[in-house]
């Protein structure tokens, strides 16, 4: 995620070995490559990837993934064009989503909505995915239906603020992120239904009833903070406290009391304290996270956090970040620890790690691992969980699900 610093070092890294890819192509085979870069990292550093990576052929931002075809016949080796495309554009890209998919497997990923109006201070998204769009419902329950026909029984709903979506239907009516959920939920073969990544903000009652409602929607939200301080909220320009956070997982709870909670947490911003970061650790310690990400600030250029003086000194981020971790891992194993002996209904995706093993996620999206065999991918089977990790679950089938 551009959000980090540490996205950009990777995309350079990767490109000088993209290089030495080229350049053996070029002189031992004379085949001439091409290489392209594109996302939410090429929107914003395109120029710094044509001045230090002058190797590379294309760069494209997330609007205009769909030209990538076009794009490649005209490049022109002999000549050493570039190819540079990080406009906004007023085409729609999901236009140009191919009518028919390839098997994505038993769980694949649904773009529903797109962009963020939010403007925190620490984030490029506002800038490299642009404004908040909504795609039309009849179009996603079209490619949803696509999905499900191709084989796949869960999808996950993806937008930069998911929770965000309006979408106009067929009527001209315009749909919540709820509704549509609700109408996902009515196609047949669709076993389980999930989304992210959300704003505190955009928790309407709608939305959160349909945890408690919708029987496809899995026990399991992914629901950024970022920090507990309301002082760090305010600077980072979240436009929420921390109350208001506790109180949409308060009303959550209320619905679907087994709801296993994710967050993101940013330490170091510029300003934070050490009383602010106390804040954090309280809030943490107040919801119980079965899962959550943590990171250190890392300036992003042209965001207006990068311009504030007071910024954290390294080794205390790292000292933070570090405490926080501890706390988050320790409540990872609680929460997987408290679900042994549960039997859940566990998708199996693929084969596992060893001899014999296959794997799948529970509704709380636990990696899990059982003995079984390659006739099982796609299924949802019930599962003993027998053994918690870190950052997995052990388990024992049951019974497969629909067996004589």
């Amino acid at each position: 995620c551009h959000i980090r610093e540490k996205a950009s070092e990777k995309v350079f890294s990767e490109l000088g070995r993209l290089r030495q890819l080229k350049e053996r192509a070029r002189d031992q085979q004379g085949r001439q490559m091409t290489i392209a870069v594109a996302g939410c990292v090429a929107q914003a550093e395109g120029a710094e990837i044509t001045r230090r990576a002058p190797w590379v052929d294309i760069v494209v931002g997330p609007q205009t993934y769909h030209r990538l075809p076009e794009l490649v016949t005209k490049i022109d080796p002999m000549a050493r064009n570039r190819v540079i495309d990080t406009e906004f554009p007023e085409e729609v890209k999901f236009d140009f989503l191919p009518g028919e998919h390839a098997p994505r497997g038993p769980a694949a990923f649904l773009s529903v909505q797109e962009g963020c109006d939010k403007f925190c201070a620490f984030c490029v998204v506002p800038y490299t995915r642009g404004a908040e769009f909504s795609r039309p419902a009849q179009t996603i329950i079209d490619e949803a239906r696509r999905l499900i026909a191709s084989g796949t029984c869960e999808l996950t709903l993806l937008g930069q603020n998911v929770n965000a979506y309006h979408g106009e239907a067929k009527d001209g009516s315009v749909w919540s992120l709820g509704r549509l959920i609700r109408e996902l939920a009515e196609i047949e073969g669709l076993e389980r239904l999930r989304y992210t990544t959300s704003h505190p903000l955009d928790m309407d009652d709608e939305l959160i009833s349909a945890h408690g409602e919708v029987p496809q929607l899995m026990p399991y939200l992914h629901l950024p903070i970022q920090s507990g301080s309301n002082h760090v909220l305010s600077a980072m320009n979240r436009r929420h406290t921390s109350d208001v956070y506790l109180a949409v997982i308060d009303k959550l709870r209320a619905v679907r009391p087994d709801i296993a909670m994710s967050g993101d947490f940013i330490v170091g911003f510029p300003g934070e304290t050490d009383g602010d970061f106390a804040e954090t650790l309280k809030l943490v310690n107040q919801v119980g996270y079965a899962s959550a990400y943590s990171f250190k600030y890392s300036p992003r250029p042209g965001t207006p956090a990068a311009t504030i003086e007071q910024q954290v000194p390294e080794h205390v981020k790292a000292e933070r970040l570090e405490s926080l971790q501890q706390l988050l891992n320790a409540q990872q194993f609680a929460f997987n620890k408290a679900t042994e002996g549960q039997i859940v209904d566990v998708l199996v995706e693929r084969s596992g790690g060893r001899a014999g093993q296959m794997a799948g996620r529970s509704p709380y999206m636990q990696a899990v691992n059982f003995v079984g065999d390659q006739s099982q991918i796609g299924q949802i089977v019930p599962c003993k969980l027998s053994a918690a990790r870190q950052n997995s679950m052990s388990g024992e089938i049951i019974a497969i699900k629909g067996a004589a």
